[in-house]
């Protein structure tokens, strides 16, 4: 069975020792950087002209946009949504929670009644579950004003947005101890081991979830919000393709990005690998013929957000910068204000390097 691609922020994807490379296959969290150093070109129009464009998702399309121009096409997308053990909720008399608020109660229950389990496996390190509570409370990670960028973890939404993450962190739910420690991965590996009521997983989990122990005992359904009905935003990550802005064949690699990107190819890539589309009818379409992504296709229809388009973001995801905010408030280091305010003020420190 073909796995799916390792996450690498960039690969070149076509070249030789005669010619230099053509296109290239970039993270969308790294699109930023390269453009900023001049690496890839301007396709705005050729996405506009191309027949197969404007059915591409628009939130994920802005993925690619800086300065109001697209700088990549994107390839594949991927996002999260909420894991829980069905064995585990009927055995309870548990019901799906609705809201984010529900959900801590329902972690709380489980952990409760089953003490062997954590509620919900999630983690100080795992940023990209925290997200979708930032933004569910009307947060922001940064926001960009004439080419400025400042942070806006500092703002009264954010901070409602962390201290309901945080409070899964807890003794009652997923004792600091250990879950601050926590990134996405052993999240999800928690869950899979069984040790899990509910995790926050990705649609690139579900296989192995599938082959695992709790296989035929779990089912899926988008992360809620705040309020009953909503759907928290999810981080839209993935893979855009790009040109190069040396490239000496730009016609040729235009071409090229197209048909890699093409609704026939992406079909046949999610038959292959199980990597979400990027156009909404494509979408749409493999929700039908497998049920299992539905939830997933949900929550992109729903509206997805995406971290700050600067090429200073990279830095700042080095230097774990939501990860130290998250952990120090679950270990009690610090209280939601204060982890806040200082995280707001690392990350303005960076934007203005």
């Amino acid at each position: 069975m073909l796995g799916r691609p390792r996450p690498v922020s960039a690969q070149p994807l076509t070249a030789s020792r005669s010619h230099p490379p053509q296109v290239r296959r970039a993270g969308n969290t790294d699109l930023a950087a390269y453009v900023a150093a001049g690496g890839f070109t301007d396709l705005t129009e050729d996405i506009s002209s191309w027949e197969e464009g404007g059915d591409l998702d628009p939130a994920v399309l802005a993925t690619t946009e800086i300065n109001g121009a697209n700088y990549g096409v994107p390839w594949y997308i991927g996002v999260r949504a909420l894991y829980y053990r069905t064995d585990v909720f009927s055995e309870l008399g548990l019901e799906v929670p609705a809201t984010l608020a529900e959900l801590e109660e329902t972690a709380r229950a489980i952990r409760a009644a089953k003490p062997e389990l954590v509620g919900i496996s999630t983690g100080g390190a795992a940023q990209f579950s925290y997200m979708p509570y930032l933004w569910a409370h009307g947060g922001e990670l940064a926001t960009e004003d004439g080419g400025t960028w400042t942070s806006g973890l500092d703002s009264e939404e954010a901070k409602a947005g962390l201290e309901a993450y945080t409070a899964l962190l807890t003794e009652e739910i997923c004792p600091p101890q250990t879950c601050a420690e926590w990134g996405g991965n052993a999240s999800v590996q928690e869950f899979i081991a069984g040790g899990a009521g509910m995790t926050i997983g990705g649609d690139f989990n579900r296989l192995a979830v599938d082959e695992s122990a709790v296989g035929s005992d779990y089912a899926v359904v988008p992360l809620p919000g705040v309020t009953e009905g909503s759907v928290a935003p999810a981080f839209a990550g993935g893979n855009n393709l790009g040109v190069f802005g040396s490239s000496e064949r730009r016609s040729l690699a235009v071409e090229f990005v197209q048909l890699l990107a093409s609704k026939e190819y992406q079909r046949k890539m999610f038959d292959a690998m199980g990597n979400l589309p990027t156009f909404t009818d494509v979408q749409a379409e493999v929700a039908e013929a497998e049920p299992a992504i539905a939830p997933f296709i949900e929550t992109l229809a729903a509206g997805t957000k995406f971290v700050p388009i600067a090429e200073q973001w990279n830095t700042i995801n080095a230097q774990g910068v939501l990860a130290s905010m998250i952990q120090s408030v679950a270990t009690g280091s610090s209280d939601v204000a204060t982890a806040s305010d200082t995280a707001a003020a690392t990350m303005n420190d960076i934007f203005a390097e």
